[in-house]
């Protein structure tokens, strides 16, 4: 990972938002109209978006399109949806510029991708097509995050192992497990890594943690927490009856560095803003996770 450009400078009343559509095409525009007006809100000025209607298979345009979103000149490109197709961009040369970048899900993998190049503002946050629905204290936290406002502490479930810090990376663990190997992976030394995800059943869970275990990526971590994994349950049909949380315990539970389980992050309303490469704490015995800088 490169050292970081200069920190993102926090957004004032008037800067302009930037629409980006890297994965699934929009099924339809009202959600997005709906976060574009809770950043009006704050005062910002998105552009026009051109995304709406846009499709080119299960994409939201050809991969020259959507690769021009994101060389878009603005403070801030906001993500209008995940689902698929982000990682296809990173094929191409990437013309990245300060700033901020906002998404989760499928966007880890440009999120990841930005932090790898040494740019500052990645933020794993609301998607345009979440914002609006997301609770008060949830929008407020990314409002403050943009803004250069101090955040709270986050709190989860405490997994034992004592406190540590290092830089914090968050992702979705299925985009993060397929970078695996590639130049668009961050430094893992001595950083606080959160996991979340959606729709994967705890044996695929299981395969893409013991992935990562093979690569000894989560051996150098100075902490790891785990977000809210949203119909990950299954059915104990392909697991013996291993539930999600005995997957996730047990799979970490040798690495003798603070866990922190269920915090308010991913596929979930309540999906906490968290920027990327910034300096964090993970208290293991408290269950906090607490931005240093």
């Amino acid at each position: 990972m490169k050292p970081l450009v200069r920190p993102a400078a926090p957004l004032v009343r008037g800067d302009s938002v930037a629409t980006v559509a890297p994965s699934s095409f929009l099924k339809t525009d009202q959600q997005l109209l709906e976060g574009l007006s809770v950043l009006r809100d704050w005062g910002l000025n998105p552009l026009d978006q051109h995304v709406a209607g846009r499709t080119w298979g299960y994409l939201a345009g050809r991969d020259t399109e959507r690769h021009a979103d994101l060389e878009q000149q603005a403070p801030l490109l906001a993500c209008a949806r995940g689902g698929w197709g982000a990682a296809r961009l990173l094929e191409q040369p990437m013309a990245w510029s300060e700033g901020w970048l906002l998404g989760f899900s499928d966007i880890t993998a440009l999120l990841w991708a930005r932090l790898a190049a040494g740019y500052d503002g990645n933020v794993h946050g609301p998607l345009l097509t979440t914002l609006a629905s997301e609770p008060n204290w949830s929008r407020e936290r990314l409002r403050r995050l943009l803004f250069g406002e101090p955040l709270p502490d986050l709190n989860g479930h405490a997994g034992g192992g004592a406190q540590s810090s290092g830089p914090l990376l968050v992702a979705n663990l299925t985009v993060a497990s397929h970078l695996l190997g590639s130049s668009w992976m961050p430094n893992l030394s001595g950083a606080i890594l959160i996991f979340e995800d959606v729709g994967e059943d705890p044996y695929r869970i299981d395969r893409m943690l013991t992935h990562w275990r093979l690569c000894g990526a989560l051996q150098k971590l100075a902490g790891i927490g785990f977000g809210r994994f949203s119909g990950c349950d299954g059915d104990g049909s392909c697991t013996g009856g291993f539930s999600l949380e005995e997957v996730l315990m047990e799979r970490t539970a040798d690495l003798g560095i603070p866990r922190v389980f269920d915090l308010p992050v991913g596929h979930v309303q309540g999906n906490a803003s968290l920027p990327l490469g910034r300096l964090a704490s993970l208290d293991g015995d408290r269950g906090q996770l607490r931005l240093l800088l």
